[in-house]
């Protein structure tokens, strides 16, 4: 799959100061801040500070102190966010089947409510 990275998304906008972010945690690597149309009580997304597609373009090129980084940031936004003992939901959309709206990695964090099934059956 070709990883073509926009720089104008709106992820990139915001790593540059151009939008506005509720931050819950910034690192060297990693940002994560509060979705601004949350599904759930707790929604956060997750990204990394380069210019990932998805998240197999990022496990394929990127150091491996931003996976690092990336990872234990996720989880340390999991515990600040004290989900992981009544559970949560972690999302990664990628490409048009993944319905992925934003083309730069990023995860959704969603918890605080039932969050249903992760799919339906096909009809």
């Amino acid at each position: 799959m070709a990883h073509t990275y926009d720089p104008e998304n709106i992820f990139a906008k915001i790593l540059r100061g151009e939008l506005p972010n509720k931050t819950v945690l910034e690192t060297a690597h990693t940002l994560a801040f509060h979705d601004i149309y949350p599904q759930a009580p707790v929604h956060v997304l997750v990204i990394p500070k380069g210019p990932y597609v998805s998240y197999d373009h990022f496990a394929a090129e990127a150091s491996d102190a931003e996976v690092l980084d990336y990872t234990r940031t996720i989880s340390k936004v999991c515990e600040m966010l004290e989900v992981g003992e009544k559970g949560f939901r972690l999302i990664s959309n990628a490409g048009e089947l993944g319905v992925q709206e934003v083309p730069h990695l990023h995860v959704h964090i969603l918890s605080g409510r039932p969050l249903g099934r992760m799919l339906n059956p096909p009809a």
